[in-house]
């Protein structure tokens, strides 16, 4: 329990770290002279420090294990958020994002290793989800709570506060965390990371998954984490309150889904379908607000929010990939899926900056803009659920590259 409480409160933060831009894009766009691609650019500055350090964080977990692992790495967080805090540059912010997503790479991969190494395979999409649903709180606080703390204290303020947080969640989980027992297969820790990468990327079973990976999560991280206040505010006038209001709703949902999914495997015997309904209904909904640009408020929140529940498919896709990873590349295993997650985040940031700038400067009406943006996130979900209809499922419980239990 305190194992998992120590993992929680890690996890916790750095979901505050990879969504609070939503809300105070507006404030930094005035106070940084910030525009839309800007914008973009500084969240992919987090999502491709995050998603390059998953290689360092796998073959961190397969030799030294997560206690000292997800420490190790936090550090660098909390170096950037205090950066952050005293950023007076474009620049500046920049790389204290990196730094901040450096050291975020560790957080959920060290618990997923855990979770993977000491868990029955039927309850590993479970836990995940558990600490991804608990976790989302992150999501919360980077919503309404900071809203007020910007209009109360400002902005850097409440980054200089998060910074003291990340650091005693560092020290918590170094102190708390014990390491789970090494794989049978000790030479895999052995194994180069030229060696690693290619008998994963043996496994042909997979390979109908990557480009769902690539898009799924990375659509709701750009709605959720950059472009959903823009949307309400320059579509719908909310101010931060409000916008905080609806965002905090989106992630409530999030925090929500991600708890369902959890169990949602073994109650329908099934982690593809699972993926499969829960990726068409989030498609669906995007091209609801895609075609439907002159949505009353109301139904354009509620749409959000919707996509919030039922988009959060993460855990049981890693579930699904997670049966046919080899025991000894683990945590390289599951950190190379982390890493297309968030690869295709590092992708759409700036695209969709790029995309949103240049509709404006074809003069479309900013309903418009948002419009076609939604439509663009269904289009990607269409493509990879499309491919990944063409995967299969191993036997339930049971590891594809592992012997049978009898």
């Amino acid at each position: 329990m305190a194992q998992f409480a120590a993992f929680l409160l890690a996890y916790t933060l750095s979901q505050f770290f990879r969504s609070f831009l939503a809300v105070i894009a507006p404030e930094l766009s005035t106070e940084l002279a910030i525009d839309a691609t800007g914008l973009g650019t500084l969240s992919m500055a987090w999502f491709l420090a995050f998603a390059l350090a998953q290689f360092a964080v796998g073959a961190s977990l397969d030799r030294f294990g997560p206690r000292r692992t997800m420490p190790g790495f936090m550090c660098l967080a909390v170096a950037g958020a205090v950066l952050f805090a005293v950023a007076t540059s474009f620049d500046l912010s920049i790389v204290a994002m990196a730094l901040i997503g450096t050291g975020s790479a560790a957080i959920y991969m060290g618990a997923v290793y855990t979770f993977a190494r000491t868990a029955p395979p039927e309850r590993f999409a479970q836990l995940c989800s558990w600490l991804l649903g608990i976790g989302s709180i992150g999501n919360l606080l980077s919503a309404t709570p900071l809203a007020y703390a910007v209009e109360t204290v400002g902005w850097r303020f409440a980054f200089a506060a998060i910074a003291v947080a990340t650091a005693v969640a560092a020290l918590l989980v170094l102190v708390v965390v014990r390491d789970p027992p090494r794989a049978a297969e000790a030479s895999g820790s052995r194994t180069s990371f030229a060696g690693a990468l290619l008998e994963l990327a043996s496994i042909r079973a997979i390979w109908p998954m990557f480009p769902i990976v690539l898009v799924s999560y990375a659509v709701m991280l750009a709605e959720r984490g950059l472009w959903v206040g823009p949307f309400l505010s320059e579509v719908h006038g909310l101010g931060p309150i409000e916008r905080g209001n609806a965002i905090l709703a989106m992630a409530a949902a999030m925090s929500i889904g991600a708890l369902l999914y959890g169990p949602a495997d073994r109650i329908f015997g099934t982690q593809k379908w699972v993926v499969v309904a829960g990726t068409a209904l989030t498609t669906l909904l995007f091209l609801g607000l895609g075609l439907m640009p002159e949505l009353p408020r109301l139904s354009a929140v509620t749409a959000l929010v919707l996509i919030g529940g039922v988009g959060m498919t993460y855990v049981v896709l890693l579930a699904h990939i997670r049966t046919y990873l080899p025991e000894h590349l683990l945590g390289r295993g599951i950190t190379l899926v982390n890493f297309l997650f968030f690869f295709g985040a590092v992708l759409l940031q700036p695209l969709s900056g790029l995309l949103v700038d240049r509709l404006r400067a074809l003069g479309h009406a900013a309903a418009d803009i948002y419009a076609l943006l939604h439509l663009s996130f269904a289009g990607l979900l269409f493509a990879g659920l499309v491919i990944y209809l063409a995967s299969r499922e191993t036997n339930r419980g049971q590891s594809a590259t592992a012997p049978a239990r009898r």
